[in-house]
């Protein structure tokens, strides 16, 4: 008895959260993607600090959400897997496209796009894939997608930010060496390597400074 895995294409309906308002007084666009077990209406309130007139965040949400708990209490979210990888970002990049599109966000605003965690992959896939032309690329604690190469940021004039904890539990001397490389391949000269003073999470000290 044999199986076949086949394909379909369908329109889904996905939520995402914003923070503040999107203003003449606007300076700075936000688009952050968050880390594996997060869902966006939690993750953005890391910037709560910022200026509320100047700063307009948006927060996408991973379709993919479980149960991360076995009570079924706490609900998170995963961007990928490497189970039909390709395919679905695609499906991210379509959705990341509808977000800007109903956003309608004026070329005079400073548009910065940060990735934590897992969020690092979609955000840097989605800057190297549609050329966005942000002011700041922000790859916060989080890995760099293997097959991402120096001519996919060749058109890239903003600035570049590697930062991570030094006690960050998923890194270890070699990884960091390894994340360093890869941006250095991509980024050269232009990238700024930031480190603190902390685990694995969001500095929200650092994102307050940046604007």
């Amino acid at each position: 008895m044999n199986s076949t895995e086949k394909e379909i294409s369908y329109n889904i309906t996905n939520s995402y959260s914003t923070l503040n308002e999107l203003t003449s007084s606007t300076k700075n666009v936000w688009f952050v993607c968050h880390g594996m077990g997060y869902l966006s209406r939690y993750f953005i309130r890391y910037f709560k600090g910022l200026n509320t007139k100047e700063n307009y965040v948006i927060a996408p949400q991973a379709q993919s959400k479980y149960y991360m708990t076995p009570q079924f209490k706490h609900v998170g979210a995963s961007w990928l897997t490497r189970e039909n990888t390709q395919v679905e970002t695609q499906n991210i990049m379509t959705y990341f496209d509808s977000i800007i599109e109903k956003e309608q966000i004026s070329e005079d605003k400073n548009l910065i796009i940060l990735g934590y965690s897992q969020g690092v992959s979609v955000a840097m896939r989605y800057v190297a894939k549609k050329q966005i032309q942000c002011s700041q690329l922000i790859m916060h604690s989080g890995g760099i997608p293997k097959e991402l190469t120096q001519q996919d940021f060749e058109f890239f004039t903003g600035e570049s930010k590697l930062i991570y904890g030094t006690n960050d539990e998923y890194l270890n001397e070699q990884r960091i060496k390894e994340e360093h490389n890869k941006a250095k391949n991509l980024f050269g000269s232009k990238l700024d390597v930031i480190s603190f003073d902390g685990v694995h999470e969001v500095n929200t000290t650092f994102i307050n400074q940046l604007v």
